[in-house]
């Protein structure tokens, strides 16, 4: 037994004992609309069917359109959704920087979504997570010297604590191994005891639990090149034998934490799923409700005569059942009527319940840019507008404490295995340790698009007093509007003339206009001068 594993231990059971009411709370939604996550207040089996709740799968359905979403407009695997720049305006102008740091960009998409990395299936789980519970995590670690790696870690094994600025800064990690992963993760000699028993026996599948805890190194010690002089602190510890496994510690911090929003005095997220429960919840009574007058409209309930007066009989398709008439041919079995089944109505406000589901997880937002592919460009600029309005809260949270902390964590990663090119002098002297993100993701053109709406609706009021006095149209800049609404629209770089280019495009225009110009001036210079020597030779016969 370690005093420090018990400390550890202790902590993580408090920040348990702290989240217990979410737990049922994640549950209840995970049953009804991300069942494959919905082991919250009990382990399961693996494999098991935890669909039971579930009679309407509008709400499952739009979870992962809603992800789906989230993750185009904010890291579309297709673009670089992000760039790196610097706060200094005179240094983020000076080439060498900018090939610089657009190299550290290149690099880092690389890495990110190389194969084995495995970020692009991690992140889609992690929005799933915070469409449905409001919280999510992402553990970015490496393998040395190979390439990163990312996990999205299930809600129901990690626990959060905040420090005074209401960041997420330790987090508890309580998961299981089986004695083999166990001994492969941490080394034979590191283990606990009833690890390395089972793992002699050959007992495959035992399992133990461990915590994985991550925090600041409230006892830093400048300048020791070990875990003690980092500023985050890590430690593995198995639970059953209050074993400490090992202490390590990062540079930066190794989780990116995901919220959708907040309530004050609440440390985890609260999610759209959360919002609609009770309609969903009443989607699905409702749906129960009609399978069962279905089911009674189709294949009602019999009325026998009497218990004993009819023999067992069929109901299956051209079955011959005798007995079940009257000498006078009056039926002795009769179908239970139970009325009129307005299944309209029923539908009626089943549709209505689908439709509040679509609008909490934007469905219905982006069903509008699909079901109008003929709108006119400004029409499309204020569909964005709207778009980028509604996920502007959500998505700015997300890249403030989910993407940009996961970034810097990149960078950290890749620079410590000299994976980055060397950094400008000037930089360095410049004392700049730490880069800016400029998000460049369709959201944050999305919400640039009120820009390109006011330029289009300027030029559309301006265009009728063009008519009147075309000196109107001098106001404006024909190509600075064309460069301003190709960046809106997200036009790639590579398309647009630069700057140097299109002035020497217009010196080759001047010059072939001034020899056009010369060209058809020299027929009439030729007569001229024919003329003027004509007129010479006459004077001198004279």
């Amino acid at each position: 037994m370690d005093d420090r594993a018990s400390e550890l231990i202790r902590r993580c059971d408090e920040l348990s004992s702290d989240r217990a009411t979410w737990e049922s709370h994640w549950e209840e939604i995970a049953k009804r609309v991300f069942p494959r996550q919905a082991f919250f207040t009990s382990k399961g089996t693996a494999g098991q069917r935890n669909t039971y709740e579930m009679f309407d799968a509008t709400a499952a359905l739009a979870l992962e359109r809603y992800a789906a979403a989230i993750e185009s407009m904010l890291t579309p695997r297709t673009q670089k959704w992000h760039r790196l720049t610097v706060s200094d305006d005179d240094l983020s102008e000076r080439h060498d920087v900018k090939v610089y740091l657009d190299a550290v960009t290149s690099i880092l998409f690389r890495s990110r979504y190389a194969a084995q990395a495995n970020f692009a299936s991690q992140i889609h789980e992690c929005y799933m997570s915070n469409g449905a519970f409001g919280s999510s995590s992402m553990f970015i670690t490496e393998n040395p010297g190979k390439h990163l790696i990312y996990r999205a870690v299930h809600l129901g094994e990690t626990y959060y604590s905040e420090n005074a600025s209401g960041v997420v800064d330790i987090v508890f990690r309580k998961f299981e191994l089986t004695a083999r992963q166990a001994v492969q993760m941490f080394g034979y000699d590191k283990c606990s005891q009833r690890v390395k028993d089972a793992y002699d026996k050959k007992k495959e599948t035992a399992k133990f639990e461990f915590i994985h805890a991550v925090m600041p190194n409230e006892d830093i010690k400048p300048g020791r090149k070990d875990y003690k002089g980092m500023p985050i602190y890590s430690a593995y510890v198995a639970i059953a034998d209050k074993h400490l496994i090992v202490e390590s510690g990062f540079r930066t911090f190794p989780y990116a934490i995901g919220r959708n929003v907040t309530a004050p005095r609440e440390i985890y997220g609260r999610s759209p799923a959360m919002t609609i429960l009770p309609d969903i919840k009443m989607l699905n009574a409702m749906s129960r409700t009609i399978i069962r007058a279905a089911e009674k409209a189709v294949d009602p309930p019999l009325l026998l005569a009497d218990d004993g007066a009819l023999q067992p009989f069929s109901l299956r398709s051209g079955a011959l059942n005798y007995g079940t008439l009257s000498h006078d041919g009056t039926d002795l079995v009769k179908a239970l009527n139970t009325g009129s089944h307005r299944f309209d109505i029923g539908m009626e406000l089943m549709n209505q319940k689908r439709q509040i589901i679509n609008d909490a997880f934007l469905v219905t937002l982006f069903q509008i840019l699909v079901e109008t592919p003929t709108m006119t460009a400004t029409e499309a600029m204020i569909r964005a507008q709207e778009k980028g309005a509604l996920l502007a809260p959500t998505g700015g949270r997300l890249q403030s404490e989910f993407l940009g902390p996961m970034i810097q964590r990149e960078i950290d990663i890749l620079a410590r295995a000299g994976a980055l090119p060397p950094m400008p002098q000037v930089l360095i002297d410049a004392g700049v340790d730490l880069i800016d993100i400029e998000y460049t993701s369709p959201l944050a053109k999305a919400q640039r698009a009120d820009e390109g709406v006011a330029i289009m609706r300027t030029l559309e009021a301006v265009t009728p007093l063009a008519q009147i006095d075309p000196a109107v149209l001098k106001v404006f800049d024909p190509i600075e509007i064309a460069r301003e609404l190709s960046d809106i629209n997200g036009v790639p770089q590579k398309l647009l003339r630069s700057p140097e280019k299109i002035r020497e495009l217009e010196e080759q225009e001047a010059a072939a206009l001034q020899a056009q110009q010369l060209l058809q001036a020299a027929p009439v210079v030729t007569q001229s001068m024919k003329g003027l020597m004509e007129s010479q030779q006459l004077a001198g016969a004279v």
